[in-house]
């Protein structure tokens, strides 16, 4: 009986996790205004260097920059 305790808490421990580890990724994808302008002013100057961009701005890495700029910025709608 105890073993099935264990199970389930398992399960939720781990269910829980996943829900923190997306809202962790939701959370980075937030840029504050200073972050969004300096992607737009450096986007003007080097275009789609997203490494150059990121190296700009402290805890955010190149995949982060253009996953945003290409979800704010997208032509294809």
């Amino acid at each position: 009986m105890a073993d099935h305790l264990d199970h389930s808490s398992t399960s939720n421990d781990a269910s829980a996790d996943s829900k923190a580890e997306e809202n962790s990724q939701d959370n980075k994808l937030h840029f504050s205004e200073d972050e969004e302008f300096l992607i737009t002013r450096m986007y003007n100057l080097v275009g789609e260097r997203w490494s150059l961009i990121a190296g700009r701005i402290p805890g955010r890495t190149a995949e982060e920059i253009e996953k945003y700029w290409n979800t704010r910025y997208s032509t294809s709608q």
